[in-house]
C-alpha cells in the first residue's frame, strides 16, 4: 500500500512541475508592451546610418526581461515601400525567430517565407541594441510591418566565448 501513495506522490510532483515549467516557458515571462510605451517605438537606420524613428501605427508587441531575443512586435505603417527601400539599410540575413502560439499576429515561418520570396522587405532596425542583438523589421507592400530582435554575427562569436571580429565593436566587459 505505502508503494502505491509513493508512486502516486512522484507522479503527482512530476506532473505539477511539468505544468509549472510549460507556464514558465510559454506565458510566465512574457509581458504586453503599451503602444504609447518607448519600446513601442519603430526605428530604421538610413544608408547614412543615423537611427529614425517612423510612423507605426495598430502596435501590438510582446517582450520578456529573461532574453533579448524575446521582443516581437506587429504593426502597420503608411509609409510606402519604394520610399523605405531609397531610405533605410536592408537586412540581409534576416530570420524571424518564432512566437508565442498566443501571440497570433506574428508568424514567423510566413515572414521569413515572404522575406525570401521578396514580398516583404527586412531593414536594419537598431544594430548592437544592446550589444551583439539587431532590431529587425520586415514591411509589406500593404504597411504590415514585423519587428524582432536577432543575434547579429557580433554577438554570435561573442557569447560562443571567442573575440569580436574586427568589423565589430568592442565587446563590453563581462562578456
Amino acid at each position: 500500500m505505502n508503494g502505491k501513495f509513493v508512486a502516486g506522490g512522484i507522479v503527482l510532483t512530476a506532473i505539477v512541475f511539468g505544468a509549472g515549467l510549460y507556464y514558465s516557458q510559454i506565458y510566465a515571462y512574457y509581458k504586453p508592451i503599451d503602444a504609447n510605451a518607448p519600446a513601442a517605438t519603430v526605428r530604421l537606420t538610413t544608408f547614412d546610418g543615423v537611427t529614425e524613428d517612423i510612423l507605426a501605427e495598430n502596435f501590438n508587441g510582446i517582450d520578456a526581461d529573461t532574453s533579448p531575443i524575446k521582443f516581437r512586435a506587429c504593426f502597420t505603417t503608411p509609409l510606402s515601400l519604394p520610399m523605405m527601400t531609397e531610405t533605410f539599410k536592408p537586412y540581409t540575413d534576416a530570420a524571424p525567430l518564432v512566437a508565442q502560439k498566443w501571440f497570433d499576429c506574428f508568424d514567423a515561418g510566413r515572414i521569413g517565407a515572404d522575406i525570401e520570396a521578396g514580398t516583404a522587405v527586412a531593414f536594419l532596425g537598431e544594430e548592437n541594441a544592446p550589444y551583439g542583438i539587431d532590431r529587425v523589421v520586415a514591411v509589406y507592400p500593404d504597411g504590415r510591418g514585423y519587428a524582432w530582435n536577432q543575434i547579429n554575427h557580433c554577438g554570435a562569436a561573442v557569447f560562443d566565448g571567442d573575440p569580436a571580429p574586427a568589423d565589430c565593436p568592442p565587446a563590453p566587459e563581462g562578456n
